[in-house]
């Protein structure tokens, strides 16, 4: 085929993947020279987006393990979640972990190791800001007394699991979240609409979330938003549950940033730079001594 049919065809057409790997190169530069103001702002309204994404995911389980198999449940959970990163890309916003494919700009000698770890920084910090001040807006809603009480637990019993994870099992954990969440970043760059971007995002997430996989942004909210009720709920929650704080002691501040946080951020850097980012930059965007596209 020649090259103007090619051109012809990605105008209009999902684009291919060596012009993914390009564009995702481009996306990278431009998000590292963004102002530190701006690149904060859409932190927070990243945070604030995956924050949603995991209580809307909180509310659809809550009961559903009564009614629904166990699998079904997690699905259930993983497609309503999908919401937080169909925000991120489609409302834009800068999210920590699919900002990890910017290594794939950085392989290519387009950025400097010291502006990568600039957005990365910068990014983190504002995702936590944006979680953490949508979980204590959501604590003002008394939303986890939502059917007597049991929306509240099930935020409480999400928490305390995920503080009392080995580390290693969350290392992993975290490594296979965002390889696909990234797969869904880099599908993203294949789209031309709002409607591709949003399927190309649902199942990798979904997936995800069913596997039980850690996301240290989605974690930013959960594990708060179980201290926030541990702490500050009203004495009602804890006779309409028929528990008390002292029944989740693994959920502590501790436990949340040295047992989960710390161990998931490591594993998410690595799914997504390694196992996404610098794996695509290998085939696609280094110059190998044989073009991989050559042929016969």
């Amino acid at each position: 085929m020649e090259k103007s049919s090619l051109k012809q065809i990605t105008g209009i057409d999902a684009l291919i993947p060596h012009e993914m790997a390009k564009k995702a190169a481009q996306v990278g530069v431009t998000k590292v020279r963004m102002g530190w103001r701006n690149m904060f702002a859409l932190s927070m309204m990243a945070g604030a987006f995956i924050a949603l994404g995991a209580g809307f995911s909180t509310i659809v389980t809550t009961g559903a393990a009564e009614n629904l198999s166990f699998g079904v449940t997690k699905l259930v959970g993983g497609m309503a979640f999908s919401l937080g990163l169909i925000l991120v890309v489609v409302a834009g916003a800068e999210l920590f972990t699919g900002n990890n494919l910017i290594v794939m700009a950085w392989a290519s000698r387009q950025i400097s190791t010291r502006e990568l770890l600039r957005n990365w920084g910068i990014v983190y910090l504002g995702n936590m800001a944006g979680s953490l001040a949508t979980a204590l807006l959501m604590l003002f809603t008394r939303q986890y007394l939502f059917s007597n009480g049991a929306v509240g637990l099930n935020i409480l019993t999400i928490a305390d699991y995920k503080c009392g994870l080995p580390f290693i099992q969350a290392l992993t954990l975290g490594i296979f979240c965002n390889a696909l969440v990234c797969m869904a970043v880099w599908l993203c760059f294949s789209c031309h609409s709002t409607t591709d971007r949003i399927l190309a995002v649902i199942f990798p997430i979904a997936a995800f979330v069913a596997g039980g996989f850690e996301h240290s942004v989605a974690n930013m909210y959960f594990i708060p938003m179980g201290l926030f009720v541990k702490t500050f709920s009203v004495p009602e929650f804890w006779s309409l549950t028929g528990h008390s704080a002292g029944d989740f002691g693994t959920l502590n501040i501790v436990n949340f940033l040295l047992h989960n946080l710390l161990p998931v951020t490591l594993g998410n850097i690595f799914g997504g730079s390694v196992m996404v980012g610098l794996v695509y930059w290998f085939i696609y965007i280094r110059k190998p001594r044989v073009s991989p596209f050559a042929v016969d």
